[in-house]
């Protein structure tokens, strides 16, 4: 089954999590997703295939982005999803995708297993 992940190339874990399916042997698709429109929609499923009640818990809430938009103070889950289709940064990354599962890619055992479980 194919492997895909949302890759950020400045990103040493995301390199990893790129280099690991490539040794893997799956067949994968690399989605720089800093280049890509990002939907609602999409969002609001990938927040559903990772499991996640809030896209606050997909947020790098470290970032100045998140600093600058006041974000912590944000309850409003669209406006959420909004700040992270506007501001791609502040999704953590890397995120693998297979089938209707998703995974962040850290640390780099919970890549290994998810290749490992064909999840």
């Amino acid at each position: 089954m194919k492997t895909t992940i949302w890759h950020n190339p400045r990103c040493s874990k995301s390199r990893e999590a790129v280099n690991l399916v490539e040794e893997s042997g799956q067949v994968n698709e690399v989605v720089k997703y800093l280049d890509k429109t990002l939907t609602t929609h999409t969002m609001k499923n990938m927040l559903k295939m990772l499991g996640f009640k809030s896209a606050r818990e997909w947020m790098r809430t470290t970032e100045a982005i998140y600093k600058e938009l006041d974000l912590k103070n944000v309850t409003d889950e669209d406006a959420l999803i909004e700040a992270m289709i506007q501001n791609p940064k502040l999704i953590q990354r890397p995120v693998l995708i297979r089938g209707d599962n998703a995974i962040i890619g850290r640390p780099e055992s919970a890549i290994t297993d998810f290749l490992k479980d064909g999840v």
